[in-house]
């Protein structure tokens, strides 16, 4: 037991996270004693500069010939994604209360992972300057077209977003702090390359303070008196059926396309991935303390440990195929 706890330390992390904010909420509520809304803007800041840092230029550059590559995922990402919700938002806001049901809208057009993209990609064999040039590219793109997709979406119910303050909030929390990582690299790279053990755990640390952050102003404002445990079980059955229909309509669309093997191990990882890392904070950014934080954010937790393990068996299957087709 001590052993998975030690390996799957942030899932459990999560739920650590939430049970505190039942049993403490005022104190990790925005505004409270620990001033949480503001250290973790701070955190959020801090770890995207080291994500600037570790970002090697050269493994870009490789990337950027495989065109179809990346017209392929970002495709999947910013416009087949959000086509779900296009289709089937309606009866999201039927099934489930507004709140959650925008959360599944939110998930839907979140920007694609970084590390665990590229890791799962790496398992495989893949094409790995594909994965970490579109898993890059993907966490640019969202930093725009996320609060854009909000606003579009948040129209439909009468709520407005004020898209310059946003993407200028977002830009400055995550953008800003990438720039300046880059450009101090050539004098810390390495230095910081061999603490790597540690920096790696950093951001999901910070992760963990906003979700208690964000459930703890959910339940000192009440948000989560309707809720129950069958809308919890459908929450969960949705993101799986979400993720199972990503996984097997980029299969698909990969092998008729004609992708080798590694570019559809690229494709397929980072297509179907949905940001935790950067997806918070974005929510953090537009919605500030809204009561409804909790509850937008469970569909993308829920989500997240579900592509880590899926995707994790298949990127050791596509390992095995790709040995095999040597």
């Amino acid at each position: 037991m001590l052993s998975l706890v030690k390996k799957e330390w942030f899932l459990v992390g999560m739920l650590v996270a939430i049970g505190l904010a039942v049993l403490f909420p005022m104190a990790g509520a925005s505004h409270g004693p620990l001033h949480l809304d503001q250290v973790t803007q701070w955190g959020i800041a801090f770890v995207f500069l080291l994500h600037g840092v570790s970002l090697s230029p050269r493994d870009v550059r490789k990337g950027l010939s495989s065109w179809r590559l990346h017209l392929f995922i970002q495709s999947a990402t910013f416009v087949i994604y959000p086509l779900i919700w296009v289709l089937l938002g309606h009866w999201f806001e039927q099934l489930l209360p507004q709140a959650l049901a925008f959360g599944f809208c939110f998930l839907l057009i979140l920007p694609s992972t970084i590390s665990s993209s590229v890791a799962m990609t790496a398992i495989a064999g893949g094409n790995v300057p594909g994965a970490i040039f579109n898993a890059s590219l993907s966490s640019v793109l969202g930093i725009f077209l996320t609060p854009l997709f909000v606003q579009l979406f948040m129209s439909v119910t009468g709520e407005h977003i004020d898209i310059g303050r946003t993407v200028g909030h977002i830009a400055v929390l995550l953008l800003l702090p990438m720039v300046v990582g880059q450009l101090i690299r050539p004098f810390i790279g390495e230095w910081l390359a061999q603490y790597k053990t540690i920096t790696s755990k950093l951001d999901k640390l910070v992760i963990l303070l906003i979700v208690y952050n964000a459930f703890c102003d959910s339940v000192v404002r009440g948000i989560w008196h309707d809720f129950d445990l069958v809308t919890l079980f459908t929450v969960i059955v949705l993101c799986l059926l979400i993720l199972l229909f990503m996984i097997g309509l980029l299969i698909v669309l990969a092998k008729f396309l004609g992708f080798e093997l590694a570019d559809q191990s690229a494709g397929l990882f980072c297509g179907t991935k949905k940001t935790l890392a950067a997806g918070i904070p974005m929510a953090k950014a537009i919605f500030g303390a809204s009561p409804m934080l909790g509850m937008l954010l469970l569909p993308i937790m829920i989500y997240h440990p579900l592509q880590i393990f899926i995707c994790a068996v298949l990127a050791n299957k596509l390992a095995a195929k790709n040995k095999n087709t040597l």
